[in-house]
């Protein structure tokens, strides 16, 4: 078995996701008594409780997503179950370069804290939003941006084999769903999403992330992890600082990731943190080959992931 772990980012988060996880499992407990040491945050109380607007906000949604999947890892850890290979959208892949040892727990809470904040708060003003547009080609989602006339839009996620999210102005992202329908995209789907996140929009919150990150240390990958800014693994010579304020304002390429895991031989997929949204992407992406899709967004898919894997060991 060839294990890849896949950690979602924001727009997966919804009231309660992890409640059943931290009052079963000490180690989850702990996790969010840490990020609460931390950042100063009770970042338990507004996942579990919300209210739904508290946690829809940036500042607060990525630290939720993030401490949902570190408390999971924690309790994997203890049964001795790691992955090979990871990758996560957006955020995620914060989430997988603290598994894999690149940065530590510590550090990583911190930034993600620090991204959250300069991602909610740097925004340049306007009415943003996000769409998913289903059933297009990338390049036709390319086209559709290119022919809109009322604003800035352009793709900022391309998640899987005919999906592709698009970020920009309010009334530019309307009219590209109307373009989209026109030229025969099977659905449009607005994203819980606050900004027009991976674009250039987002300049100002990438160079005061950029201050932050010279702070911290870059420790050795214990574990193979793939980028968003390219979709290929990261290599020894890479410098990760200067990808991850890439990372913020440019497009994440999440298909091509799904492809090169599976052509590094993953076949058991595991995706952890909230929604089941990533394991959608991989099923959409893979073509022929064999593979095991698991999620973990509650207590009960934890303890049913865990069996399986050590079955099958």
């Amino acid at each position: 078995m060839k294990i890849g772990f896949l950690f979602p980012g924001q727009g997966a988060q919804s009231v309660g996701m992890g409640k059943d996880i931290y009052e079963k499992y000490i180690l989850a407990q702990n996790i969010y008594d840490k990020v609460y040491e931390l950042t100063g945050i009770d970042i338990a109380k507004i996942s579990f409780q919300g209210p739904e607007e508290i946690l829809n906000q940036t500042q607060y949604t990525q630290l939720a997503i993030l401490t949902m999947s570190l408390a999971i890892l924690e309790i994997l850890k203890e049964n001795n179950i790691k992955p090979e290979i990871s990758a996560g959208l957006s955020l995620g892949e914060y989430t997988a370069l603290i598994n894999s040892g690149a940065l530590s727990m510590e550090q990583g809470i911190k930034i993600v804290q620090k991204r959250g904040e300069y991602m909610q708060n740097l925004l340049p003003k306007g009415d943003w939003q996000m769409t998913a547009i289903i059933g297009m080609t990338d390049k036709e989602v390319e086209d559709v941006c290119a022919k809109v006339k009322s604003g800035f839009v352009v793709p900022a996620n391309y998640n899987c084999t005919g999906q592709v999210a698009i970020s920009g102005e309010k009334e530019a992202v309307l009219e590209a769903q109307a373009i989209a329908k026109e030229m025969g995209a099977k659905k449009v789907i607005t994203l819980k999403t606050a900004g027009p996140f991976h674009t250039k929009k987002l300049l100002e919150s990438s160079k005061a992330l950029e201050k932050e990150l010279e702070k911290i240390e870059i420790g050795p990958f214990t574990s193979k992890v793939i980028k968003n800014l390219d979709g290929t693994e990261y290599k020894p010579n890479d410098n990760v600082k200067e990808i991850l304020v890439k990372h913020i304002i440019n497009p994440v390429r999440f298909t091509q990731t799904i492809e090169n895991m599976l052509d590094d031989g993953v076949n058991t997929f595991i995706e952890i943190g909230p929604g089941k949204t990533l394991s959608g992407f991989v099923k959409r992406t893979n073509k022929d080959k064999q593979v095991n899709i698991l999620n973990i967004s509650n207590a009960e898919e934890l303890e049913q992931t865990i069996k399986f894997v050590k079955g099958i060991e």
